[in-house]
């Protein structure tokens, strides 16, 4: 069965953007790029690949991506209608009445059920890459958070999920630092 992995950056304070949505804030490195072109290629939007010189490589972890509207109107508003061309792409808003391109799938059912759905067709994992609403509501499907945690406080923005209280056990699985002090951690559902 398909995995579904939630591959997010994440600020100390436990933030993944500002309060408007903005992220350019996170330090990046050419160690951290070389290792998300490395490990993580998938998971990269379309126009990086390209520039990274990756754009032709073959999908090796994920083959879907799944976004609110939240974190795909950025892209709507730099005019990219179609940000990770290399995959299947399904946006989950109840206020997008149809797709801007043909290439991205607009669902404004319920993502558990989808998910669960998506899960059984055959392929490979399933990358979300956010938003908090749409994470809170997911958090029960989710068997992999990657997290990218960079050495800045935040002090106020998106949080990791917006859901409520319910502790739910993850175990690390995989960690490596970076000299910048980013340190990307991989976590595992405890089942």
């Amino acid at each position: 069965m398909r995995q579904l992995s939630y591959c997010v950056a994440l600020s100390i304070d436990g933030f993944t953007a500002a309060p408007d949505g903005a992220y350019d804030f996170y330090p990046v490195s050419d160690e951290l790029v070389g290792f998300m072109v490395g490990e993580l290629p998938d998971a990269l939007p379309t126009g990086v690949r390209k520039a990274m010189g990756i754009d032709g490589a073959v999908n090796s972890r994920y083959d879907t991506v799944l976004m609110g509207r939240g974190t795909y109107e950025p892209a709507l508003r730099e005019g990219i209608t179609n940000p990770y061309a290399h995959l299947r792409q399904i946006v989950f808003s109840r206020s997008l009445v149809e797709s801007p391109d043909p290439a991205v799938e607009v669902v404004a059912g319920d993502p558990v059920a989808y998910v669960r759905e998506l899960k059984r067709e055959e392929g490979l994992d399933l990358y979300l890459c956010g938003g908090a609403d749409l994470a809170g509501q997911l958090i029960d499907e989710i068997d992999e958070l990657v997290i990218k945690s960079y050495p800045v406080v935040a002090g106020a923005g998106i949080p990791l999920f917006r859901a409520g209280f319910g502790p739910r056990a993850f175990v690390p699985t995989g960690s490596r630092s970076f000299e910048n002090g980013t340190v990307v951690t991989t976590y595992t559902r405890k089942r």
